[in-house]
């Protein structure tokens, strides 16, 4: 399977605030972002994978700033690692009113896909991922950490086996 390209798969998404999607104080409710954030994630997944996919795991999501009703939102995505049959998607929100104005960042996730088979809907194999500038190879570094943080605390493995992890937080 040949290694992609962080941007053969990016993903941007753009919404409105309507009155349906927001709280008594008239901001955004934060499920409805992540219900956003999860389609847009899965689809930039699915790009990379080319297969259908399914949400496993969400960390590191952050409120940062509140969105108003009126104000247009734009998720940007982009996959960050592949491992063999999982990808990470990370996930930035920006917001800014109707005329483009006062544009800011508000929310970011992490998000983590399994690439499954057409008929089995069994977990498959999936293209690595080819980080080509800086900040992608950032993220593509750290995805280790994150990976085993979210192994960690699902139990499936033990902290001595979280090596990137130990190594991350204990290095002299």
């Amino acid at each position: 399977m040949k290694a992609k390209k962080v941007a053969d798969s990016k993903t941007v998404m753009t919404e409105m605030i309507m009155p349906n999607d927001t709280n008594p104080i008239h901001n955004l409710m934060g499920g409805n972002l992540m219900r956003w954030m999860d389609v847009s994630a899965g689809i930039c997944a699915g790009r990379h994978c080319e297969s259908y996919v399914v949400t496993v795991a969400v960390d590191h999501v952050s409120f940062q700033k509140p969105i108003p009703l009126g104000d247009v939102i734009t998720l940007q995505c982009s996959v960050t690692r592949a491992f063999s049959t999982s990808v990470e998607v990370y996930v930035e929100v920006f917001s800014a009113d109707i005329k483009g104005g006062n544009m800011r960042r508000c929310n970011d996730a992490y998000f983590t896909f399994v690439a499954v088979d057409d008929e089995r809907k069994r977990p498959r194999a999936v293209p690595q991922v080819l980080p080509l500038t800086a900040e992608q190879e950032k993220r593509y570094e750290e995805a280790l950490r994150r990976r085993e943080m979210r192994l960690l605390l699902a139990g499936r493995i033990k902290p001595e086996e979280a090596t990137q992890l130990r190594q991350f937080l204990f290095e002299d």
